[in-house]
């Protein structure tokens, strides 16, 4: 910050011997060492105030565009899924789709069905084991 060499400090000093005098020179230089260290902390303080505002609105500015680019692909998705319904609609698959769905949910029941049944042959060993045990 400043450019203060050897000399420089030395004719301070002087100075201010001559100033102030030898028996409160110790003080003055505490004082003024109190004083810079306040200084010092306080333009740190200022420093990373600073330093984490810009980090702040970087991430903003980030945050914005990626929901921008979310804004963009939901609106890419929209389209992309009328497109289908269009042709869809055009082609006279409906039935196609109503009979995939159809077969979906037939597939569900027998899996449940299925399902049930593993569940009570299970409850049924196990009780039959329970039995033997006893």
């Amino acid at each position: 910050m400043f450019d203060f060499g050897f000399w420089e400090l030395t004719i301070v000093m002087v100075i201010a011997l001559l100033v102030v005098g030898p028996e409160r020179l110790p003080a003055l230089a505490g004082q003024i060492g109190k004083w810079v260290g306040k200084a010092k902390r306080m333009i740190d303080g200022v420093r990373a105030d600073i330093e984490s505002e810009i980090k702040a609105a970087e991430l903003k500015e980030i945050l914005e565009k990626q929901q921008n680019e979310i804004g963009e692909l939901k609106e890419m998705l929209k389209d992309t899924q009328s497109d289908i319904e269009k042709s869809f609609d055009e082609e006279g698959d409906r039935e196609l789709i109503e009979a995939v769905e159809k077969h979906i949910e037939a597939n569900k029941k027998t899996s449940e069905l299925d399902t049930q049944q593993e569940l009570s042959l299970n409850t049924e060993a196990k009780s039959s084991q329970k039995n033997e045990v006893d």
